[in-house]
């Protein structure tokens, strides 16, 4: 089992790379495996590789979910 968390494309870079966002934090990932994505649109991040573009609705329900967890 694998768990994706959504983050946003601040920055996209050279040699497959991107600058994503989550709660404040900035990290450089790769995005080969969604070579279509554009700054501004949400991926889930795995193991330091986006793996899928998601919508901002779906990467909001998980927001929300992890928000319930925390508390």
């Amino acid at each position: 089992m694998c768990l994706g968390i959504p983050v946003k494309i601040i920055e996209i870079r050279n040699n497959n790379k991107a600058l994503c966002g989550y709660l404040g934090v900035e990290k450089e990932i790769d995005i080969r495996f969604t070579p279509r994505v554009k700054e501004g649109e949400f991926v889930l991040l795995h193991a330091g590789f986006a793996i899928q573009v998601v919508n901002k609705k779906n990467a909001q329900k998980v927001y929300d979910i992890l928000d319930e967890i925390d508390s």
